[in-house]
């Protein structure tokens, strides 16, 4: 092989490799137009997964709602649909999240039911007390302080409030192995059962739950801000059966 060719294969795979590397972090933090095809794919495919994490909690029609990481705005579009009398917020940290979301949720938002920021989970825009729910779906992965965010979202639940966390991978789940290599290349981080239990407990929440749909690889995490005093961890069985 010629030198000159060689040059040019080394350069079409350096390429390669900044290209892939660009499109993950379009997948992580989607911009305002080349991440859009990467939200209204998740949109999609996290559907099923957030209607099974949505059946572990009660949400009464005048709840006041915060989806985190809201994405293409998917979830918040449910949320509204079981809230009937209430409201919900979305924050997102990407600029094309945030703008896909918005366009999803336009009646929504134009009748005063929905409402999105761009903000990130590390300082949430809102004051102590505010929400009854705060769900949570495909993006505990990519917090930057899961100590420091847990408990920022703990501060903006009332009391008695719940945080629903749901994810389609965890350490040792159906998927993991597979999955693995796709997660580090992301910087996501990938909690096990007991890493969350421990996590939620740290962070002050009570009446912790931790259920698994371990043919599909899918976790459901729950916790509730103590309407008083803190109390005990409870443990659920590890699998419910849809």
């Amino acid at each position: 092989m010629h030198m000159l060719d060689t040059l040019w294969l080394l350069l079409l795979f350096a390429m390669l490799l900044i290209g892939a590397a660009y499109l993950m972090t379009q997948v992580r933090k989607p911009s305002k137009w080349v991440g859009r095809p990467f939200v209204w794919l998740m949109n999609n495919s996290h559907s099923h997964l957030t209607d099974w994490g949505l059946q572990h909690v009660q949400i009464d029609k005048n709840f006041t709602i915060l989806d985190v990481g809201c994405g293409g705005g998917r979830t918040i579009q449910k949320l509204a649909t079981l809230a009937t009398d209430g409201k919900v917020y979305g924050v997102d940290y990407a600029e094309g999240s945030v703008a896909t979301a918005r366009s999803k949720n336009a009646e929504l938002i134009n009748a005063g039911r929905v409402k999105i920021k761009q903000a990130s989970v590390s300082q949430l825009p809102f004051g102590d007390n505010k929400f009854d729910l705060v769900t949570a779906i495909e993006t505990q992965y990519y917090w930057s302080d899961l100590a420091n965010d847990m408990q920022e979202v703990l501060r903006v639940l009332k009391q008695g409030g719940t945080l629903l966390i749901i994810a389609e991978s965890y350490e040792k789940g159906a998927h993991d192995k597979a999955l693995r290599p796709i997660v580090k290349l992301l910087g996501a981080s990938n909690l096990g059962v007991e890493d969350q239990r421990e996590l939620f407990s740290k962070a002050g929440y009570s009446d912790i739950q931790i259920c698994e749909d371990r043919s599909k690889g899918w976790i459901c995490c729950i916790g509730k801000k103590p309407s008083h005093e803190p109390s005990h961890t409870v443990t659920v069985p590890d699998k419910i059966a849809l």
